[in-house]
């Protein structure tokens, strides 16, 4: 709630009406880069972002299934940042997705495909087990919401107002091999056959942030894989000036992610694409959606001007 509010993220989602016309999903540069509120304030259309740190491609892909078990969007964005992954990266990473989602065959399935050596999966059915001695770590957030959490996120978007200017972000070094995993493969075509079988369009996307490096050995096989399966690929690296993005202010940690200023002006850019290039309705006449963004954007708005 306080010290690492990405925790929270993946068990917001159940508290939404689920009737999103796009869903995100994928890594840090999905959560801090797009803004539902902006994207429904300037074009009527509702979404909701399922990002999560270092979340691994087999995450995304049990995160699409389960949602895609509740409602039916008209596109799926997924950042592509997480192929460069062939493991999940550490222990903590794994329990910012996996502990918030509800438990189902989706969520068995989705530790099961990222367990680390170190963990068993007992641990998370009973985390008892892992967490018998929290005793002696506990502090004041513990029991001021031992009985109930606020929401952190809007829609899925965490917000940050601060500036701290892009500079001197270091070059990628030479890899010893720049190919995607085949575990990773495996899941992106899991999630473009599923995405096709309900009717959904699928969208890849590389976030405009200056590092990690992207390289173009990478950029390549995205771009091959987006073609050979009929997607739609946008990276955002090469619109920077189109989209109105300035990293002397638009970053709040010297280029890794954007502020809420940037996030803004993505969903902007982003909204006219799903407008005009997909032809999404507007939705600010539905009555009731309307009264329920209304108190969204107060919340939004209020958090911003803080």
């Amino acid at each position: 709630m306080e010290k690492m509010k990405e925790g929270a993220l993946a068990g917001e989602y159940y508290l939404e009406e689920k009737a999103h016309d796009v869903l995100f999903i994928g890594d840090c540069e999905v959560y801090e880069v797009f803004s539902p509120k902006v994207l429904w304030e300037e074009y009527g259309i509702n979404s909701y972002i399922r990002g999560t740190p270092a979340q691994t491609v087999s995450h995304s892909y049990y995160l699409l299934e389960e949602m895609l078990e509740e409602e039916a969007p008209k596109a799926v964005v997924f950042n592509i940042m997480g192929m460069q992954y062939d493991e999940p990266q550490r222990e903590s990473y794994n329990r910012m997705t996996l502990d918030g989602m509800k438990w189902s065959g989706h969520k068995l399935a989705a530790i099961r495909s990222s367990l680390l050596p170190e963990e068993s999966l007992v641990e998370y059915i009973f985390p008892l087990f892992r967490f018998h001695s929290r005793w002696s770590e506990l502090e004041k957030e513990d029991f001021k919401y031992i009985f109930g959490r606020d929401t952190v996120s809007h829609n899925g978007y965490l917000m940050n107002t601060d500036i701290r200017p892009a500079g001197g972000v270091p070059k990628g070094k030479p890899l010893a091999d720049y190919s995607f995993s085949e575990k990773n493969y495996e899941y992106l075509d899991k999630m473009t056959a599923l995405c096709k079988e309900k009717g959904v369009e699928f969208i890849l996307m590389k976030a405009p942030v200056l590092y990690p490096y992207w390289y173009p050995e990478w950029e390549r096989q995205i771009e091959e894989y987006a073609t050979k399966n009929g997607l739609k690929y946008i990276n955002y690296l090469d619109i920077v000036e189109t989209v109105g993005l300035d990293f002397s202010t638009d970053t709040y940690d010297g280029g890794l992610h954007l502020n809420v200023y940037g996030a803004e002006k993505m969903s902007i850019y982003f909204g006219r694409f799903l407008q005009k290039e997909l032809g999404f309705a507007d939705r600010r006449q539905e009555a009731e959606l309307s009264k329920v963004w209304e108190k969204k954007i107060k919340r939004y708005d209020e958090e911003k001007n803080r």
